[in-house]
This record gives structure tokens, sequence and C-alpha cells, in this order.
């Protein structure tokens, strides 16, 4: 009976941790106000995937996203994947979203979490938050931001790439 409950403990550790390592399918929206379902990104075969949890209010956001944006352009040249700036601001602050956007320059694709569902699915408790997903599979994760982590960020995508 003692190796049944143990078994039967570890197939639903291994199943609650394959399931933890997915991007749960929520609904999101684009600046222009269409719907976008996370599964689409899940979907993206063969390149990687970088989503980045960020707000309006969150300086070291702001930060991550700025230096994010200043290498861009020469990390797509050299490397295959795609970039998601998730803004977690309410509906109270994300009609701020699309003039700060604008106002920065950012050149990358973002979407909103207004009522930080997607946010709540994954358990993120504070942002910046930064994952990277491969074939569907969550294969990196940071919390926080530190000047220079957008290096470590662009050394995964080009590992996985």
């Amino acid at each position: 009976m003692s190796k049944m409950f143990t078994a039967a403990i570890l197939i639903m550790v291994m199943q609650f941790g394959a399931n933890a390592q997915v991007l749960p399918n929520v609904k999101l929206s684009t600046l222009g106000g269409a719907n976008f379902q996370t599964q689409q990104l899940n979907e993206i075969e063969g390149k990687p995937v970088v989503l980045s949890f960020w707000a309006t209010w969150c300086i070291p956001c702001l930060n991550e996203l700025t230096a994010i944006n200043d290498n861009l352009d020469d990390w797509k040249k050299e490397s295959k994947f795609e970039f998601y700036a998730i803004s977690e601001d309410d509906s109270r602050t994300a009609k701020r979203v699309p003039a700060l956007v604008n106002g920065k320059g950012w050149n990358f694709n973002v979407l909103l979490d207004k009522n930080q569902d997607l946010k709540r699915e994954l358990n993120l408790m504070n942002i910046p938050y930064t994952m990277v997903i491969k074939d569907g599979k969550i294969i990196y994760r940071q919390a926080g931001y530190v000047a220079g982590n957008e290096n470590e960020l662009y050394k995964i995508i080009k590992e996985n790439q």
C-alpha cells in the first residue's frame, strides 16, 4: 500500500511539474484592441518566444524593456525569436500603455493583461518578470531586473534558436 501511495504522489508531482512548465491559455488583447490567445505563443515552433511582464508604473520594467529595445534590431539580425511585452496595467492605468510605448519608440509586440489573468495563472508575484518559451514549454524564468540581465536573456535566446 505504501508503494502505491508513493507512486500516486510521484505521478501527481510529475503531472503538476509538466503542467507548470506550459504557458496556460489565457485571453489577452493587443494595443489595437484585438483578442489574443496565449495558445498562439505555444504553437510557435522551432524558435524561442520571450515574454516580458511589465507595467507603466514599474521603473525596473521600463529600464529592462528599454535595454532590450536598444539591442533588439541587432539580436534579430543574428537570431530567430519572437518578443512580447505583456502589460500588467489594470483597466485604470492601461490607457497609458499606448502613449508610453510610442513615446519610448519600443519596436516590439505589446499585449495587455488588464485583469492579470495570465499573471495569476503563472503565479507571478512581482514584475518585471521575463520568461522564454520554446515549443510550448517554459525553459527560462527571471524575476526582477538588474542592468545587464538582457545579456543573459540573449544568451538563452541564442542557445535555444
